[in-house]
């Protein structure tokens, strides 16, 4: 069933999509060589607690921790650790919040040091197709739309778009109706009516799309080890241009400001 939003239920759902986006803010200013995915896990956890929310992800069907560290060729739902970050690593860190009744979930991929040109423009393409589906987010177009856009974006650069896994419906659960891949046909799927919120997230891998379920029953990984970029944002879907809940830019200006990431692929 499909859960259409009042305005001031997505002025609400705003406020909790904003504290993500104000947590990855606070990891990029931390995130260097030598620090642990668990002490990323701990900040976070802490800086939500701080602002009145609580993490989403936390016992969410068992999930042991409060974001995800997804390192290299994990694509998603990987498990912090004491795994020391090193100079090279690619991380996405997916955060998700709970204020006001309201899920706020988004991810964000961080480049550490010097990385190949290959690596570069896989991170750069994955988050550019992001925002090319986000257009797609509009009143009268359907789902398809969506899914095809961010595809077609990467595909053309060669890379494999998950199928395993997919963006959903946001509201007062996680994970809501409809299931919104990134992968399509132009004018198929359901209609796109306004006020529906939804989680578009590009999983992009540089190899192929193919994916496998490792040992610990959670950590997504690329089959062929290649590495894999994601990047979400909570998007409302509305007349003329999508509103986008989330927001990148308090995170990109950390992110430019640590002297240990790489925002070279701005350029």
């Amino acid at each position: 069933m499909i859960l259409y939003k009042t305005n001031e239920e997505v002025e609400l759902m705003q406020i909790s999509a904003l504290l993500v986006s104000d947590t990855l803010a606070e990891v990029a200013k931390i995130i260097k060589p030598g620090i642990t995915t668990l002490q990323i896990d701990k900040l976070a956890n802490e800086f939500i607690l701080d602002n009145g929310a609580v993490p989403s992800f936390y016992n969410y069907n068992g999930f042991p921790f409060h974001i995800i560290t997804s390192v290299n060729d994990v694509v998603v739902h990987g498990f912090p650790s004491e795994y020391e970050l090193v100079d090279g690593d690619i991380i996405s860190v997916d955060v998700g919040t709970i204020k006001n009744g309201f899920h706020g979930d988004h991810a964000y991929t961080f480049i550490i040091g010097e990385v190949s040109p290959e690596i570069l423009n896989l991170v750069k393409t994955t988050k550019e197709s992001l925002f090319v589906g986000i257009k797609e987010a509009v009143v009268g177009k359907r789902l398809g739309d969506i899914g095809y856009a961010i595809q077609n974006y990467n595909e053309k650069q060669g890379y494999g778009v998950v199928r395993d896994l997919v963006g959903h419906g946001l509201g007062k659960d996680m994970h809501e109706d409809p299931q919104v891949p990134n992968y399509g046909r132009k004018g198929t799927g359901m209609l796109l009516r306004e006020n529906l919120v939804m989680a578009i997230e590009p999983m992009i891998n540089m190899g192929k799309k193919d994916v496998f379920l490792d040992h610990d029953g959670w950590t997504i990984r690329t089959a062929d080890g290649s590495p894999s970029v994601h990047f979400e944002h909570d998007v409302c879907v509305k007349k003329g241009e999508a509103l986008i809940l989330s927001n990148y830019a308090p995170i990109e200006d950390a992110e430019k400001k640590n002297i240990n990431l790489n925002t070279s692929y701005y350029a």
